[in-house]
């Protein structure tokens, strides 16, 4: 933006901050549209054969006009910062609240997650799937197919988390709170700590799909094994993260 637009801009908060000008914060919704399409593109690769663009954007649209309503000068952050999370916690808000896995499912991920904790506690490390079907008294091949049908209930839990943990710097009674700024940068230390500490395979996959936008079913082709088992790997993976993560 050159400098008159910035002042355009500056002077449309002016407007919302000193008399609650509707019109004002509806142009800055106008002006700040391209960010929902900005996250949006980079959830789409996780999540386009669940939802789809249009959805998205709908529920970024919401995220950003929250964002025009609740933002403050004194967080201290610029407001596109503050957009952002708020966009991506919209959307992961509405990606949660889907019916991913039907109540049957959800017990078996339950007892698979309890068990999961329980053996980590045992042996200071992930357990395995052998381990945990040993443990639940259940074959392996069940842990797997379970495993499988998670994909989107774990991946949309584990987006939540991040996102609220994130969210938190940003509080309505206190504005931006630096402190939890720093803990969630700690936390954001730790992850890429604990996915350079993943077996290889496990890391390739997190790079793929997370750093290179593939979908699942490419990685299966460069792995050289099926859609399915990756996405077995991808939904341990990420319980794995989240446990570590919830610590």
């Amino acid at each position: 933006m050159n400098n008159q637009e910035i002042n355009d801009i500056e002077r449309l908060w002016d407007r919302v901050f000193t008399a609650g000008d509707e019109a004002a914060r509806s142009e800055l919704v106008m002006h700040y549209l391209y960010l929902v399409g900005v996250v949006v593109r980079r959830l789409l690769p996780q999540y386009k054969d669940f939802s789809e663009k249009d959805e998205l954007m709908s529920c970024g649209v919401l995220g950003l006009i929250d964002a025009v309503n609740k933002f403050d000068r004194s967080f201290g952050v610029q407001f596109q910062t503050y957009a952002a999370v708020r966009i991506r916690g919209e959307i992961i808000d509405y990606l949660r609240k889907q019916d991913w896995a039907p109540t049957s499912l959800r017990k078996k991920i339950n007892s698979i997650q309890e068990a999961h904790a329980a053996l980590e506690a045992r042996y200071g490390r992930a357990p395995t799937e052998e381990e945990i079907a040993d443990y639940l008294n259940i074959k392996v091949g069940t842990v797997k197919k379970v495993m499988q049908n998670a994909y989107m209930f774990n991946l949309v839990n584990f987006e939540s988390l991040l996102y609220h943990k994130e969210s938190e710097e940003y509080n309505e009674a206190g504005g931006y709170d630096p402190y939890q700024s720093i803990e969630n940068e700690m936390l954001t230390q730790s992850l890429r700590k604990l996915i350079d500490t993943l077996p290889e395979r496990e890391r390739l996959i997190v790079t793929l799909h997370y750093y290179e936008g593939l979908p699942l079913k490419n990685i299966a082709a460069i792995l050289n094994i099926s859609e399915s088992r990756v996405s077995q790997i991808h939904s341990k993976i990420l319980m794995d993260l989240r446990a570590a993560l919830e610590k």
